[in-house]
């Protein structure tokens, strides 16, 4: 009989308000001592007070000091372990992102447009000159691949200077159309 009688004294709002007085700031000391952080050591003490109030309601605990260190004590320990797989986690996902990042660094610096496009580029190239008409594309060669005067061409063919810029004119405006999509590629 006596002990359901302390039980009911305890259960009194002005014991509760002693207890929390005697024992939050002992409480909240230690556990910021193992969690570093301000905030979350208050929000523990204070749950770990509370969570002795409602034990001590349902039975007489004697002495309070170690029992609400035992609570203390776990709900630290559950929150460090529960920041060490948070940390865990996120290192994983900081090794994921850097790895796919150097990845994507490594195939940036072994790309190589011109290996890339230089095949493709050559056949609509050859493509080009060859839907020319004969005499435009042979003064085109002339001029831009075997690197002849426009003098020279005009000699060889019998036109004037005049009609060596017309031809290539037109080889130019027809590369440039079949090409238009490789231009900034070409200039870069």
């Amino acid at each position: 009989m006596t002990k359901s009688k302390k039980v009911v004294e305890v259960t009194n709002p002005q014991e509760f308000d002693k207890i929390y007085q005697d024992y939050y700031h002992k409480s909240f000391l230690f556990v910021k001592s193992y969690v570093q952080d301000k905030f979350v050591a208050e929000d523990i003490a204070t749950d770990s007070l509370v969570k002795l109030w409602e034990i001590i309601c349902e039975k007489e605990i004697s002495p309070i000091r170690p029992f609400l260190f035992t609570i203390l004590k776990n709900k630290a320990l559950d929150y460090l372990q529960q920041q060490n797989r948070r940390n865990k986690s996120l290192k994983n996902i900081n090794e994921y992102l850097i790895r796919e990042q150097e990845f994507r660094i490594s195939n940036l610096e072994a790309c190589d447009p011109s290996e890339i496009f230089s095949t493709e580029i050559y056949e609509l190239f050859q493509n080009t000159l060859a839907e020319l008409p004969e005499k435009t594309r042979n003064i085109f060669i002339l001029s831009r691949i075997e690197g002849k005067s426009n003098n020279e061409i005009a000699i060889v063919n019998g036109i004037s200077v005049k009609g060596v810029d017309y031809h290539i004119a037109i080889a130019l405006k027809k590369l440039r159309k079949n090409l238009k999509e490789y231009l900034p590629l070409l200039f870069f």
